[in-house]
């Protein structure tokens, strides 16, 4: 099979979509400037992208499980706009040096736009977001974390196609019979000063992207064979990513903060192996059985069924329905999964 030596990063014109929204909105509000132009960033839409795939996956997982069709969006309603806070301040905090000092404006902490967010501060700030999502709704936590874990895999590997749109995040330079390298202009703000021009990289966005599509494969089988349930799919996900993670990061070039000789993200990703197999050893003592309900105990959701058959007479004043507790509990036992009400057990 034919494999190209570079990878050609693409042009800048495609890192971002403007519209012209002044040209055509001036004529009919007159306060809107002609110039004022909305810019998509393709990075921005790569995330979109990658947020999407993942929502729709872990709904059907979720639902597999026999949550409440749609409830997924109750949770990730706080579990998104959290993920990005938590994403932006983890940034903020390890590249302290881009945002405070002299003849920098503070403001620029609350520039998303400009880029700068990191996925372990999303990984922080999602979880917090749907530890609240999981209690309004009832749904249990760990239900949840093993329901979106592949998904999330999924999302990080179309976010990394945004970082190659953005000629940004790549390798140490390669020598010239590497099989594979990035083409990076040597103007570019993290092109290795001395470098002769014409230099390929290490392509790091792509390893990512392999690495991840092939981790979802690998939860899924895991996921079979185990029956993980109680957290643990997620700790794969948690394993399975900072190996990885550890890789890739120890190979990049871009600015970075450094704790005892690593590179902070390289110290998340160790922590986050760490975290995954406590979570593993930990759930396998608390919980050595499977899971019994998506939902906490006492907030199940129950479908009732249309259509019971009943021997209840019916007064002719208010067809109230004169049922004994027996056929109660017979109808109780019967329903099935044929309605979409909800109903909460006392």
């Amino acid at each position: 099979m034919f494999v190209p030596h570079s990878i050609p990063s693409p042009d800048y014109a495609w890192q971002g979509l403007v519209i012209p929204l002044g040209e055509w909105l001036h004529g009919v509000f007159a306060f809107i400037p002609e110039s004022y132009a909305l810019n998509i960033r393709t990075y921005a839409i790569c995330i979109l992208i990658g947020i999407v795939v993942a929502g729709v996956m872990t709904h059907r997982r979720l639902t597999n499980r026999g949550a409440e069709p749609g409830i997924m969006l109750d949770i990730i309603i706080w579990a998104i706009p959290l993920g990005i806070v938590g994403a932006r301040i983890f940034h903020v905090l390890t590249h302290p040096n881009d945002y405070f000092g002299e003849g920098i404006n503070p403001l620029s902490v609350f520039y998303v736009w400009e880029g700068g967010i990191a996925i372990f501060g999303a990984l922080i700030g999602g979880a917090i977001g749907a530890w609240i999502g999981c209690w309004r709704t009832g749904i249990r936590f760990w239900t949840f974390a093993d329901a979106v874990a592949p998904g999330l895999l999924l999302a990080q590997a179309f976010g990394r196609f945004g970082n190659w749109f953005n000629h940004e995040l790549f390798g140490l330079p390669v020598s010239s019979d590497f099989p594979l390298g990035l083409e990076i202009e040597s103007s570019n703000i993290a092109y290795p000063p001395g470098l002769p021009e014409g230099t390929l990289f290490q392509p790091t966005f792509l390893y990512e992207v392999v690495w991840n599509s092939i981790g979802v494969v690998v939860i899924l089988l895991a996921e079979r064979a185990f029956r993980l349930q109680w957290g643990k799919t997620l700790a794969v996900y948690l394993i399975w990513y900072g190996l990885g993670r550890t890789v890739f990061e120890s190979i990049r070039i871009d600015p970075s903060e450094y704790f005892i000789g690593l590179r902070v993200n390289v110290w998340a990703a160790l922590i986050a192996i760490a975290l995954g197999i406590a979570i593993i050893y930990v759930q396998s003592k608390r919980h050595p059985g499977t899971e019994p309900s998506p939902y906490v105990t006492g907030r199940e959701w129950v479908p009732i069924a249309t259509g019971v058959d009943s021997e209840e007479t019916y007064s002719d004043t208010g067809n109230v329905a004169e049922t004994t507790s027996e056929e109660l509990t017979s109808t109780s036992a019967t329903s099935g999964a044929a309605s979409s009400e909800k109903v909460t057990k006392p």
